[in-house]
């Protein structure tokens, strides 16, 4: 079931980001910047936050009162120019749960209600999620440039036009 996350949801939100991002990013084990910018990011504070935001949305996948991922949107990021559309803040779906079509049914539903031009920033060494945005036929319009601990991350630029 996909539906609008409420305020409970944010301690699932936190802890479901914190494992799906390290399992992405810290490919290479721990250290300090990485665990200080996970911990100063993905807290219940930071979700409830954002839930308080006007132009700000996010859809959880929950199955069995499991959540299994979201997507949070951004309706007012722009990416260069408004053809690109919004932004796909966060799509982050459990590991063991990816290659269901969980990823594919959120940006379905986020197009639904918001519409199907839409944009997103991936790191170039997530394979597997630039694999992913490449079957649903995202095109690569630029690069994006993250910096965590004092060091440059680049990132490509995706968009999605329905």
């Amino acid at each position: 079931m996909i539906r609008p996350a409420l305020a409970a949801d944010c301690i699932n939100l936190a802890a479901l980001s914190i494992q799906v991002w390290l399992n992405s990013y810290a490919r290479d084990g721990l250290r300090n910047g990485l665990s200080e910018y996970v911990f100063n990011t993905f807290s219940q504070q930071h979700f409830a936050q954002l839930l308080t935001k006007q132009d700000y949305q996010i859809l959880v996948y929950e199955q069995q009162e499991h959540l299994l991922g979201f997507i949070a949107v951004d309706l007012k990021s722009q990416f260069k120019t408004e053809a690109n559309g919004y932004e796909v803040d966060t799509l982050y779906v459990q590991n063991r749960h990816q290659g269901k079509g969980i990823g594919k049914q959120l940006l379905q539903a986020a197009g639904k209600l918001h519409g199907k031009n839409y944009w997103l920033t991936t790191w170039v060494g997530n394979l597997e999620g630039l694999s992913f945005y490449q079957h649903l036929g995202f095109k690569d319009i630029g690069e994006y440039f993250f910096e965590l601990d004092g060091e440059q991350h680049e990132n490509r630029v995706l968009a999605f036009k329905g």
